[in-house]
Order: structure tokens, then sequence, then C-alpha cells
């Protein structure tokens, strides 16, 4: 099988059992805990935030069996995965025990990787690599940092690093992470942004909704923000070689980025920070695919194409006027940016299915994209990403 005809999941998780084991062992948030359902069985449930809605969710073996990942792989007929450590990696922890749990958890999942099973239909490739973690505390030194990016450029199945977006506790454009961007940039990783917090749990009012606001909207939104924040504090300026992949297809930026390069360009504190246009940056990302419809996936491509004609800051919006009849060019130039995820284990079908529904949306998403080529969606589905993290 070609490379470009894999089908690749970018945004999959993982709870390695070393860090399942020290959730269990706690007595606040987060935690895994057990009680007695409904229906009187003894159940582990996941409670990943205070006031989390119906007590968190239940937690089985899907989420850290590298073996039920790969059944999940086959189920779908999904060739290579790009695991991560899912939320809130080691937010909570005091930076002594963030280092060492980091440099543990990324030792687990080079194993977990290295040891899982090769590729029949391409030689050399494994079905399983990974994004490490970095211990990003506050109180977390420079030295730790960067010493646990270097491990990570020494475990050859780890691709990349997970990023939550509070960094040290003050955000991504926090000027005390420029060593670690300097650091990720040099070693040639993959930054998966990843939200975890939403945005203030009043917005979603009093009415019982279950997880859906704060994970259809406060994700994205958060998303959205870290990543503005990024944009604004000129980090894709200084390192224009930073690869920085947005979970939920960047959520709300491609949609507001016009509205940001005018809000830019009227505001006396940052209209002239920028080298460029507030729309060029989107460019310089990458998104993943799980965003359900082909319509919000072609929305995301169009945003990207169009982003070199927004090189000069101050632009307009003529300077992204089709020059094609139908606009399928721009389209088609966005595409190389886009990568399919399928965000397991989260999104289990509420009844027994042969495949789940949030995986096979994604694909049905990815095919009916107009504009964009056979050859197109193949890169999408795995192209993509077998050349971002330099698989081959």
């Amino acid at each position: 099988m070609a490379a470009q005809r894999l089908l690749i999941d970018v945004h999959t998780h993982v709870y390695l059992p070393r860090y399942a084991a020290f959730l269990r062992s706690r007595a606040s948030v987060p935690r895994i805990f057990t009680r007695t359902s409904p229906e009187g069985r003894q159940e582990e449930r996941l409670l990943i935030l205070d006031d989390e809605p119906s007590s968190g969710r239940p937690i089985g073996a899907q989420y850290w069996d590298r073996d039920e990942k790969l059944k999940f792989m086959d189920r779908h007929a999904i060739d290579v995965s790009v695991v991560s450590s899912a939320n809130p990696w080691l937010d909570f922890l005091p930076a002594p025990t963030a280092h060492k749990l980091a440099g543990e958890l990324n030792a687990d999942l080079e194993t977990y990787c290295s040891t899982g099973p090769s590729l029949a239909s391409l030689s050399g490739v494994k079905r399983l690599y990974g994004f490490g973690l970095l211990p990003l505390v506050p109180e977390a030194t420079t030295e730790s940092l960067v010493s646990t990016i270097e491990q990570i450029t020494q475990l050859p199945h780890l691709k990349g690093v997970i990023m939550g977006s509070r960094g040290l506790g003050k955000g991504l454009d926090d000027d005390a992470l420029e060593p670690v961007w300097a650091a990720i940039e040099k070693a040639g990783l993959v930054v998966f942004l990843h939200p975890h917090y939403g945005v203030d749990k009043n917005a979603w009012g009093e009415k019982e909704n279950g997880h859906v606001l704060p994970l259809a909207l406060g994700f994205p939104f958060e998303t959205t923000i870290a990543t503005t924040r990024l944009i604004l504090a000129g980090v894709l300026d200084r390192y224009p070689n930073l690869h920085l992949l947005l979970a939920h297809s960047g959520g709300a930026l491609p949609q507001l980025s016009s509205r940001l390069a005018s809000c830019i360009d009227h505001d006396p504190v940052v209209a002239s920070r920028l080298a460029h246009d507030a729309r060029y940056y989107l460019g310089r990302l990458y998104f993943d695919a799980v965003a359900y419809g082909a319509e919000e996936l072609g929305f995301v491509s169009d945003a990207i194409g169009r982003a070199g004609k927004y090189a000069q800051a101050g632009s307009s919006a003529a300077a992204s006027a089709s020059s094609g009849a139908d606009g399928a060019a721009q389209r088609r130039a966005g595409s190389p940016r886009m990568l399919f995820g399928t965000d397991h284990p989260f999104f289990p079908p509420l009844s027994e299915t042969e495949k789940w529904k949030s995986v096979v949306e994604n694909l049905e998403a990815i095919d009916g994209v107009w504009g964009w080529t056979e050859a197109e969606k193949d890169a999408v589905r795995g192209g993509n990403a077998f050349k971002l993290f330099n698989l081959g």
C-alpha cells in the first residue's frame, strides 16, 4: 500500500496504565473512582474537571489497553495512529512530580509504540507512534522543559508533544516559553495543541445539557483563544519552522480570522506588531479534520488556501478574490494542512454498533468536500500525516 493511501489517525488518545493508576490514587479532581451504577454494577468513572456534568464519564480498558486501541483501528481500517496522552496531562501537579512523571510516561509511550505491530503493507512503518508530554506547570524550570524535549527526541517513535493552553500558568504567549518554542522548532517536533479547560462554566447556564456545551463549544473556543494569543505574541514570526497542529479543526479561528485581522489593523497597540496579516498565519498551521461535516472542512481548507495572499500586513479582503471561476484552486491549496482524526476513545456510540458514528462521519466529511480531488482526499486521510511526521 502506498503511503498516499494509508488511513492515519492523528487525534487519538490514551491514559497510559501508569497515569491511570496515578489518577486512581487521587482523592480530588482529576481522578478515577469507582461507584455503583444506577443498574447496580460497580463501574469506574473519570472525573477531569471540577463540577463536571454527569459525575464524569464511564471509563474502561479502551482508555489504556493497547490491544483495545488496535482492535478499534482494525474495526475502522485505520493503518497508523499517532497517540497522545489525554487531558489534563500533568497540569495539576507540582513541578518536581510533573517532571518525573513526564519522563516516565514518555518512556512508557515509546514502549507502547515500539513493541506494537508493524504495518504489513509498508516496510519499516509501525502502526503506533506518539506525542510526548512536557512538564508544563507553574514553577517548572527551563532546564526541566528543555531536557524533556531532548528526551523525546531520543525516543524514535515519539514524533511530537501534546500541549494544553495554559503553558506555565500564564498561557502560551508567556515569554518564559521562548526557550521551549526554540527547542521544539530545532528538534523538528510537532506540537499538538489540545484544549482542556474550555471557557467560563457560567456561560452554560443552569439547564442540564450533559457534556454538549463544554465539548461542542468550550473546547474549540479555548483552542481559538490560545492560538490567537500565539499569533498576537509573534511566536509564529520568531519560529517560522514551528509545526503546530490544532485540535478540532482549529475551533472558530478560520471563521473569525478576517475579523481578527480587522481588529488588529484598527488597534494601535498591535497594529504594527506582526510581520503579516493575521490571515496569513492560518497557512502556517496544521488542522485535524475532526469537524464532522464536509462543509466545515471545506471552509477551513478555503481559509488555509487563501493564506498566502495575505503575506503583507494590513491586507484587505480583496486580496483573496478567487482567480478561478469556482474557487476550487484555493480550496485545494488548503488541503495539505489537514489531517484525519477520530478523538478515540471519546465519543463512543450510545448503543452497540459495528463502527463508531464519530469516525464514520469524519471519513464521510472528507469524502464529501467539494473541490478536493481524490488524491487530495487520500492525502487528508493519511498522506499529509505520513509526510508531517516523517513516517517513511
